[in-house]
């Protein structure tokens, strides 16, 4: 083998399994076949459980120092505020949740980050062509070399070569009435405490976003047409009706078309699918990004275990279900800035498979402070951590999720999947401090 895993695609999905799989020393290569990172905002906001997963992998501290909290929202007739407030209002952090609402930052902010964070380089201008698998491993044509692994994953988008080349259905709709004109542009007149909008009595609307650490707005707005400065220009106008709100010129610009589709099957043999190459959907709640992070989250520490793979598709497929739900509902409720909950923040997401109450398998693990330190500092790491608690031991994934509750329980998970206790670690937390 030339190499463990062959990521292809290194967008947000791509780079944290890429992370995930270094710090567990799995061998692997990513190749995108851009010539270069991707400059543009696409996503902006990051959700407290991809904050939690980027504080087990190590990068928690540039990202929180990069993005900006309870950024607030204006909507305006004109320059009159017809309109203030706070999504995540009364949201703070807390012994359990650390990370309580949204972060507004751009996604090529979090992509540089985790590519800083990297043990070796992407290899950039380096195309998928082709691809066959057989019993041991995977067969991949790439740029001019024939490169043998052991796993592929595709996370290359929703136009995904490798979910094509699979034959995989990419199951949904596309709404040909909802599209949106977006992109990454300099604006003066308006100052970068807000996240200013407008919205005209026919129903078009335009939003203006300051992105953090840079002189960047994002442009959100209704519209048709080839993407172009002029249109821009003419849209925040027309819909500002200010003279004194310039839009001097664009980084990157798209037209965005609702697509709300999900493949029948995250795996095939040994190629796996991950991130929008998996799912896409409305762009509201902020879910795309977050959501690919932790499907490669999910999927990291099994591909080191190789024993537990059959549960990537059964634990991440539900979610993508419940994704393609939420955004839809959202984009169609008609205020899609409305407060925000558990489900959007991914704090309330589960692979529970059966009820009761307190503290059960497949929930998340929440963060605390006890006697020997923080629960989150505890588990960072690649393992298995058993927290010796005063109510009884707790076994937790690799992933922050419960794998098992008590003494018998964790005996017989560890029965049922020997492997894990390889990747094995006790810790006495003791009692809350």
């Amino acid at each position: 083998m030339d190499t463990q895993v062959l990521i292809i695609g290194a967008g947000a999905t791509g780079l944290t399994l890429a992370l995930d799989l270094s710090r567990r020393g799995v061998p692997f290569r990513i190749v995108d076949a851009a010539p270069a990172p991707f400059a543009g905002s696409r996503g902006k906001g990051l959700q407290p459980r991809s904050m939690e997963v980027f504080h087990d992998l190590g990068v928690i501290e540039p990202v929180l120092a990069s993005g900006r909290f309870h950024l607030r929202h204006r909507h305006y007739e004109g320059r009159e505020v017809l309109r203030e407030w706070d999504m995540h209002e009364g949201r703070e952090p807390t012994a359990e949740r650390p990370y309580a609402s949204t972060m507004v930052i751009p996604q090529f902010r979090v992509e540089q980050i985790l590519r800083e964070a990297l043990p070796h380089p992407v290899e950039y201008g380096v195309p998928l062509t082709s691809f066959f698998q057989d019993d041991n491993g995977v067969t991949a044509t790439v740029g001019p070399e024939t490169v043998r692994a052991k796993y592929l994953v595709g996370c290359d988008g929703g136009k995904s070569f490798v979910r094509k080349h699979l034959g995989v259905q990419f199951v949904g709709e596309t709404w040909e009435d909802q599209r949106m004109l977006v992109g990454d542009v300099r604006v003066s007149g308006l100052d970068r405490e807000y996240w200013h909008g407008w919205s005209t009595d026919d129903g078009q609307w335009l939003g203006l976003c300051p992105l953090p650490g840079t002189d960047l707005y994002q442009f959100q707005a209704t519209g048709d047409g080839e993407p172009s400065l002029e249109l821009y220009r003419r849209i925040v106008r027309e819909r500002t009706g200010l003279d004194d709100v310039v839009l001097h010129d664009a980084t990157w610009m798209s037209l965005f078309r609702t697509n709300i589709r999900m493949v029948d099957r995250f795996r095939v043999g040994r190629v796996f699918l991950a991130g929008d190459a998996a799912h896409v959907h409305s762009p509201a709640g902020a879910q795309g990004m977050n959501t690919g992070i932790q499907d490669a989250y999910n999927l990291g520490w099994k591909l080191a275990l190789e024993t537990l793979l059959d549960t990537y598709e059964s634990e991440r497929k539900p979610v993508a279900e419940w994704l393609l739900g939420l955004t839809t509902e959202i984009m169609t409720s008609g205020n899609p800035f409305q407060q925000r909950d558990d489900q959007t923040l991914q704090l309330s997401l589960s692979y529970r498979t059966t009820d009761g109450e307190g503290l059960q398998a497949g929930d998340r693990m929440p963060d605390g402070r006890t006697a020997h330190g923080r629960i989150f500092d505890l588990l960072r790491g690649p393992d298995f951590v058993t927290l010796d608690l005063p109510d009884g031991p707790v076994l937790v994934r690799p992933d922050g999720y419960v794998a098992a509750v008590g003494r018998s329980a964790i005996d017989a998970y560890f029965g049922a999947n020997p492997v894990t206790q390889l990747y094995h670690r006790r810790v006495a937390a003791g009692a809350a401090a």
